[in-house]
Formats: structure tokens, sequence, C-alpha cells
């Protein structure tokens, strides 16, 4: 009897030392709780993604600008003046000394006037291909036309004496102011430098010079004897 009791007891630990079995892909399994462990997964494997690279700009291609032709021109036997706009009515801002040269860069549609590069300066003036100081090396024909439409302001000489004189160069005369005051003692005259001569003595001696710019009137009142003169 005491036997059959102690063989009861141990099976009684047996079994409560073992969970129940569990059944996997239908064979039963037996898990005992003393021995069990968590397993916890790997950790994601780290990936070095590559970071998104700017897309490059485009190139654009600037294209070569189209040269400009030869057209120089040189004076030679004489001095060309250069002036603000392409005639004799314009002011003079610079001088082509004999044997010098410019760039030309246009020429105007009207006359036989060229816009040059003002050596020595970033200036540009004009001027005239019809002087026989001119020589012109390269195509007129080659450059650009251009129009300059910005009119001249004419410039006039008034003589106020009572004597002729005459105006060098370009022999202008201004006749006296008592004899001619209507018209013939005023001229129009380009811009320049003028020697004033008095024609009523002799050799006509010069009474002064006179430098006349663009917009101005000049007026002479002292004749050759030095006798002053107002004008009216």
């Amino acid at each position: 009897m005491m036997r059959r009791i102690a063989f009861v007891l141990v099976m009684v630990l047996l079994v409560q030392g073992c969970v129940p079995a569990q059944t996997v892909d239908g064979v039963p399994q037996t898990v005992n709780e003393a021995t069990q462990t968590t397993v916890q997964p790997p950790p994601p494997a780290v990936t070095n993604t590559p970071l998104p690279t700017g897309t490059p700009a485009p190139v654009i291609l600037e294209s070569s600008p189209t040269p400009q032709p030869f057209v120089r021109i040189t004076a030679e036997g004489g001095n060309i003046f250069i002036r603000r706009g392409p005639g004799t009515q314009y002011n003079q801002i610079g001088i082509l000394y004999d044997g010098m040269s410019a760039d030309v860069i246009a020429q105007d549609v009207l006359s036989r006037w060229v816009q040059v590069s003002v050596p020595g300066s970033e200036a540009t003036g004009w001027v005239s291909v019809q002087t026989r100081f001119a020589s012109v090396q390269g195509d007129l024909k080659s450059l650009p036309n251009f129009t300059f439409t910005e009119w001249f302001l004419p410039a006039f000489v008034v003589n106020c004496t009572e004597h002729d004189l005459v105006l060098e160069p370009g022999g202008i005369d201004l006749y006296n102011l008592f004899t001619h005051s209507q018209s013939l003692n005023e001229q129009q005259v380009d811009p320049g430098l003028y020697t004033v001569h008095d024609l009523y003595l002799p050799g006509a001696p010069e009474i002064q010079k006179i430098n006349v710019k663009e917009g101005m009137t000049v007026y002479i009142t002292v004749n050759g004897l030095g006798n002053f003169h107002f004008c009216p």
C-alpha cells in the first residue's frame, strides 16, 4: 500500500514539472518552462542609401559675336577734324593728324561721313571721307549703316563795325553794319577757329581770332583801327 502511494506522488510531481505539449505542424512538442528563452529577431540590416545628387545645370554655349569688319581711315598729307556729328556744322571734338589712323565703326546713310573711335579715348566721332586728306583701308560697304538723328545747333558771326571784314579760312565776307545791316553783316558759319581781317585797311590786317562753337553768336565790335562799336 505504501509503495502505491509513493508511486502516485512521484507521478504527480513529474506531471507538474512539465508544461502541456504543443503541436507544431501536427507533431506534439514539449517545452520545459525552466529552460525556455525568448529569442529576439536580429536587427534589420543597415544599408547605405546613396544621397541623391543634384542634376548638373545645362551648359549654355554663347555664340561668338560677328567680327567687326576691318576698316580704317588715315590722314595723309594733312589733318582731318573729328566732329560730333556727320557734318561740318557740328563741333570739333578731335583731330586726326597727318599720318594718324582711326578704326571705322559705321557709316552715315545720308552722307559721306563715317563714325570712328577717337584715338586715345573711349569717345566716338565723325570724319568725312570726301576730303583729299582721307585714305580708307577696307570696304566701307561692309560696315553697318547709322543714322545720326541729333540736329546741329547753328552758329553765327556778326560784324558790328563800320568796316567790311572777312573770316579766314573760308573767305567769309562780313559787310559793315551801316550799309548792310539787314543781312550781310551776319553769316552762319561752321564751328571752328577763325581769324578776322579788316578789308577797309591796306593789307587787310588781322583784328582778332575767334573760336566759334555750336549754338554761339560771336559779335565783332572792334575794327582794324581799334575803334569800338556797340551792336544794336
